[in-house]
């Protein structure tokens, strides 16, 4: 039996290894068991914004805003049409790398779907998807990406968790880490 505590002499607990509620630390995985050791080391570590390029799209710099609160990510687009080649479906679109720039550059790709998305509004609509290269960070690969109207959004790409996972972590104190790509010099005339 243990002797009751003098008035007084009353202890609090304290916030050490001894404590009855073990810290998230020691009770948590270093790590979720989906990941491993190789692939978090070859996660490169990117800001909330980045230069990035389409090079399939003959886009050679675009501003983007990193967002892993979007499932898909998505392409400002204007005047957007949709038209038969050997039999596949394609689109048509028009694409201003800068917001305020009046050079546009007019690009197609086959559709590789439409589907429904919400918007951070809530807000749902159906939507064209391509498949594009994109270019980041020294990385290559292929992604979905919807076509919309972002004319009210400060970049014209956002690129989501479906193109960021597994390749990229998202430091939110981090801005522009990588450098513009080099402009695609026109072509020359013949």
């Amino acid at each position: 039996m243990t002797a009751p505590h003098a008035a007084g002499s009353r202890k609090t607990p304290s916030r050490t290894a001894s404590h009855p509620f073990p810290s998230a630390r020691s009770v948590l995985p270093e790590h979720p068991p989906s990941w491993s050791a190789q692939a978090d080391a070859e996660c490169t570590n990117l800001g909330w914004r980045e230069w990035l390029a389409l090079p399939e799209l003959g886009i050679a710099a675009i501003k983007a805003k990193l967002d892993t609160g979007a499932r898909s990510s998505a392409l400002h687009v204007e005047s957007l049409e949709t038209f038969r080649r050997d039999g596949a479906l394609h689109v048509c679109f028009v694409v201003r790398p800068r917001r305020r720039g009046a050079r546009t550059i007019a690009c197609s790709a086959p559709v590789v779907d439409r589907r429904p998305v919400t918007d951070s509004g809530g807000h749902r609509s159906e939507r064209w998807f391509i498949r594009a290269e994109i270019a980041l960070a020294g990385r290559r690969f292929h992604t979905d990406i919807n076509l919309t109207d972002r004319r009210a959004m400060l970049f014209p790409l956002l690129l989501g968790r479906g193109a960021l996972e597994g390749r990229f972590r998202v430091d939110p104190a981090l801005s522009y880490t990588c450098p513009r790509p080099p402009s695609i010099a026109p072509a020359p005339s013949r």
